[in-house]
Order: structure tokens, then C-alpha cells, then sequence
């Protein structure tokens, strides 16, 4: 009777405890990854120019600990976005490794990233170490990503040299901080508050052929992983008659 009446049960205990068991599938957002890592010979330790936009203030973000990314540029989604990379040989590598902004694209002999020289050497124990890993040229890695950090800076909106008021508009974010990715932007006019949707035209590069008229808004959707979306809507606006190649900032920061 005791025995018949346990195999009747045990198919539901059983259902019970793999409900409250982790799935094998959910992500890890705190995990490393295990991948490679290379850099750039001739970035005189400050980077590339680079397929994000930011043209040579790539090079300088993040005081020139940057890098480029193959499949984590994500269409040009990726840039801007953070990661923690720390070599693994531990005769030469520090546990703590070299935080960087992905600032490119590229890729070389099956690498995630070819970081600056500056911060390739970053990843090291001791002066020494770091042109042992120098010499290696490629080396064993794990990443994850983490949350970007600029004290006392808001996002700023740096207008393109190839803009051409007022027919032509093109900018670029610069210095969001957290671990969302910059999804959509909307620029709108803030007398009527009609909004537009831009186009990413390449990189973290948003431009539109037809600007609204007067001083604009620019709203920007910040996504993430989790599926959780935020609207970032600015303190302050672009001014009137902007100027190509003016920077513009936007009274307002993340912490997400």
C-alpha cells in the first residue's frame, strides 16, 4: 500500500523539484566568456579611428583603453559598450585584466577582440609581463560585459563634420554609461513635439535628411539584454541653427 502510494507521487515530486531547479538555459549575465584576443601594432597606444564614428575621439575614450569587435560590434549596436577582458596565462596575466570601450570593428585569426597596445598591455601582472603578452601577439582570453563609467560627464551629441544645416543632420552619442545599448533614437521638435524615427547609418552614427525645424529633442531608447526598454529623454536640447562638428551636452546621464 506505502509502496503503491509513493510511485503514485513520485512523478509529481519530481515535476515540483525540476520547477524550482535552474534552467541549464537562462544566461549568465556575470559569467565570462572564453575567447581570444589580439592588438593593434601600430595604434601608438591609443586605438583606431574607428567604423563606430567617433573618429579620433575613439582613440582617447576611456583613456585609450579601447578596442574592436568582430561579432560583439553587433551591427554597429555594440559600440560603446563595455567589457571587462582578462588574459588567462597565469604566469603573465592579472585576475583583474583591462575594462574597454568597443570603440571599432574587426577581427583577426578567430578573435572577439584586437584591443589598443595600451590596453592589451593592461591585461598584465608587471611591466615585464606585458611585453611577454606583447610578443605573443594573440592570446587566450575571458569576457563579460560590464556597466561603462564616466564621472562627472553627461551623453553628449557630437553633430558629424558632414552634416549640412538644415538638410542634412548627423551626429554621434558619446559617454553613455550602464550596460544597455542605445536601440532607436527620435528627434523631435519641442515646440509641437512631433518626433521622428532616425536611421542608424552606421556605427553609433544617427542621421536624417529631412531635420525638423527650431531646437530639437533627441530621445533615445536604452535596451537591454533582459528585454527591459527605457527612454532617455535629454535636460537640454540641440539649439537652433547647429553647427556641424559642435558638441552639444545633454544634461542628463544613465545609471542602467
Amino acid at each position: 500500500m506505502a509502496s503503491s502510494l509513493w510511485s503514485s507521487l513520485l512523478p509529481t515530486a519530481i515535476f515540483l523539484l525540476m520547477q524550482t531547479l535552474p534552467k541549464a538555459s537562462s544566461v549568465c549575465s556575470d559569467c565570462f566568456i572564453q575567447s581570444r584576443a589580439a592588438y593593434y601594432p601600430n595604434s601608438n597606444e591609443k586605438g583606431t579611428e574607428s567604423a563606430c564614428g567617433f573618429g579620433s575621439f575613439g582613440a582617447t575614450l576611456n583613456g585609450g583603453d579601447v578596442s574592436a569587435a568582430s561579432d560583439l560590434y553587433r551591427n554597429g549596436v555594440g559600440c560603446g559598450a563595455c567589457y571587462q577582458v582578462r588574459c588567462t596565462n597565469s604566469a603573465y596575466c592579472s585576475s583583474k585584466g583591462v575594462n574597454v570601450v568597443i570603440t571599432d570593428q574587426g577581427s583577426s585569426a578567430r578573435t572577439d577582440f584586437i584591443l589598443s597596445k595600451r590596453a592589451f598591455s593592461k591585461m598584465a601582472q608587471t611591466a615585464n609581463a606585458a611585453a611577454s603578452l606583447l610578443s605573443l601577439g594573440i592570446v587566450d582570453i575571458e569576457y563579460r560585459r560590464v556597466s561603462c563609467s564616466y564621472p562627472n560627464k553627461n551623453i553628449t551629441i557630437k553633430i558629424d563634420e558632414n552634416s549640412n544645416f538644415p538638410h542634412y543632420l548627423a551626429f554621434v552619442i558619446r559617454y553613455q554609461q550602464g550596460m544597455k545599448d542605445i536601440t532607436a533614437v527620435q528627434l523631435c521638435e519641442t515646440q509641437n513635439f512631433v518626433c521622428k524615427l532616425l536611421d542608424r547609418h552606421y556605427g553609433a552614427v544617427w542621421t536624417t535628411t529631412t531635420p525638423p525645424s527650431g531646437p530639437l529633442q533627441v530621445k533615445m531608447l536604452f535596451s537591454g539584454d533582459d528585454g527591459d526598454e527605457t527612454w532617455l529623454v535629454p535636460v537640454n536640447n540641440i539649439p537652433e541653427g547647429w553647427k556641424a562638428g559642435e558638441t552639444y551636452d545633454s544634461g542628463v546621464q544613465v545609471n542602467i
